[in-house]
């Protein structure tokens, strides 16, 4: 009995290790990217990442009021 726990806790931590390998393969592409696309921008655009972080809050920030807007319209109705 105890040979089958050991043997079914290694088969979960070997999933569990797969899958952290894979999400951390998955989050170092898309580090990577974004590094490379705001790298980008600098050098051929001078565009640093402070203006950058602005212009995505900003962006964000009015898609959220138009969003709030059209819920709050839908529920005062």
């Amino acid at each position: 009995m105890t040979g089958l726990i050991v043997v079914a806790s290694l088969l979960v931590a070997f999933f569990v290790f797969g899958w952290l390998l894979k999400v951390a393969k998955a989050t170092i592409g898309t580090a990577l990217a974004i590094a490379a696309v705001v790298l980008g921008l600098q050098l051929f655009f001078g565009v640093g990442p402070e203006e950058l972080w602005l212009q995505i809050t900003q962006l964000w920030n009015t898609q959220f009021a138009k969003i709030w807007e059209s819920l709050w319209r839908s529920v005062v109705k």
